[in-house]
């Protein structure tokens, strides 16, 4: 048997389904720094609380909350097109790969696991991330919050990307780093894995309740110490 099939949270599974900042990439230290920059433009202090109030909501969400809430002058269109500028560069330069992710998602090829990503980010961001480390071409589906009705903690993301992968969602195993994306996936009717991620450390106890599986480093799957 392959290490990775030795670990309770993939017994059954048909398919695999990820989030993307902060389960695939290390990334969510990059937003808040774009956060803090943005509302800088406008002499705005970012609240400490800001992150914890967007967790798991889709892009075109995250701009209406700060149209609303900050007031911000620019039309949701001009936020979206300034946030996607700031982060282009740093996906395509500074954003690695969580250790042990390409050979955990070659694990899951080989063996016949199908694979998505269910993601908050916007489709231009997906893109450049899934450009620069070669993904589209593991994934059998890549989704964003922007192509259903609502985003993360409901559970419909997480149900258009069972649906399209022609699997049951009982069949299915979600890889999330944050309290909404748990919450989706469980909602969902899927198995959860919580992946470990210093931005959301803050929550790790509450991750550990709300999911069936918690995550420190995607190695212990491929040794079969999950």
């Amino acid at each position: 048997m392959q290490p990775i099939f030795q670990n309770k949270c993939m017994q059954g599974i048909k398919a695999c389904i990820f989030d993307l900042d902060g389960t695939l990439v290390d990334s969510m230290w990059m937003w808040k720094a774009i956060d803090i920059e943005y509302l800088g433009k406008f002499h705005i202090p970012m609240p400490e609380d800001l992150q914890k109030c967007i967790e798991g909501i889709s892009f075109d969400q995250t701009a209406v909350y700060f149209k609303e809430h900050f007031l911000i002058p620019d039309s949701l269109e001009e936020m979206k097109d300034t946030w996607n500028r700031m982060a282009w560069d740093k996906y395509a330069n500074e954003v690695p790969l969580k250790p042990g992710v390409s050979e955990f998602l070659k694990e899951l090829k080989k063996a016949g696991i199908l694979l998505g990503i269910a993601s908050s980010n916007s489709r231009e961001l997906m893109d450049n991330v899934c450009d620069t480390h070669g993904l589209h071409a593991m994934f059998d589906v890549i989704l964003t919050s922007g192509e259903v009705k609502i985003g993360k903690p409901a559970p419909d993301i997480y149900l258009k990307a069972a649906k399209e992968l022609g699997v049951d969602p009982s069949d299915c195993l979600v890889f999330e780093d944050l309290i909404a994306g748990i919450q989706a996936g469980k909602s969902a009717g899927m198995r959860v894995v919580a992946v470990d991620d210093a931005y959301s450390a803050y929550s790790e106890e509450e991750k550990k309740k709300t999911a069936d599986h918690y995550l420190y480093d995607y190695n212990d799957l491929l040794q079969g110490r999950l």
